[in-house]
């Protein structure tokens, strides 16, 4: 197998329309060549500039989620820090994580930022929206992101063997359409199903809690509502700091 380390966006592209199978942090992708075959070229995007950004608001597909830093929101950092080990977290990608994993742990995260995705195709860069990126799935550059005013993420606990644990993501942005001027962004994984909503901040925590009840989130079991709620009082009552 060739593994071809492109330094341009131009040169990435050239190797996908040749075939080179995008290889990420290659932490999912080793153990399926191993047993499958491996192709004949792989292209890794870890000495391309632009998905190695890693600042305010922005991201790169090919940063490692052991190197998500201090200017990321809270709730981005949380949730990489809870994906698998520390060998793992030192191997795997945010693109490989977002767009190659079944579990897609930072998915909430970027969801409650309302992040943006900048794709590469063999014949174009373009940016478009997390949905797209997930159903898709072409070959992400980077993400992009206006910091909240204050952010929050939590795991419950799993079962070994069982269904991958609840997670639930909550970031408050500004929004000059609602009455206080702030609108709170959520997003759990139940399973492996992701579903994301929002509600204005208008009143108090109970209220958001109540709007939110009202959407399809309150169709969660006990257990993984509470923990919503929990999280949305949480984000709500503390002073903003992404």
């Amino acid at each position: 197998m060739w593994l071809r380390l492109p330094t341009s966006v131009s040169e990435t592209q050239e190797f996908l329309a040749a075939g080179a199978v995008p290889i990420g942090g290659a932490s999912l992708v080793w153990a399926t060549w191993q047993r499958d075959g491996f192709p004949e070229q792989a292209v890794s995007l870890r000495e391309l500039p632009e998905a190695n950004v890693n600042g305010p608001g922005k991201l790169g597909a090919a940063v490692v989620l052991s190197r998500i830093g201090e200017d990321a929101p809270e709730v981005l950092r949380k949730a990489a820090a809870t994906v698998g080990t520390g060998a793992v977290r030192r191997t795997a990608t945010v693109g490989g994580n977002i767009v190659g994993s079944t579990l897609r742990c930072l998915l909430p995260a970027a969801l409650v930022l309302d992040a943006r995705a900048t794709v590469l195709e063999p014949d174009r860069v373009y940016e478009t929206d997390l949905a797209e990126l997930v159903a898709k799935r072409p070959l992400l550059l980077h993400l992009t992101w206006n910091d909240p005013e204050v952010s929050g993420y939590r795991k419950l606990a799993g079962e070994a063997g069982g269904p991958p644990p609840f997670v639930v993501a909550a970031a408050v942005h500004a929004d000059a359409d609602a009455e206080s001027g702030r609108r709170l962004r959520i997003a759990v994984r139940d399973g492996y199903e992701v579903l994301s909503e929002s509600a204005p901040c208008e009143g108090a925590a109970e209220d958001t809690v109540a709007a939110l009840r009202r959407t399809d989130l309150g169709a969660l079991d006990p257990t993984a509502w509470e923990a919503v709620r929990d999280q949305v009082t949480e984000v709500l009552t503390r002073p903003s700091a992404a």
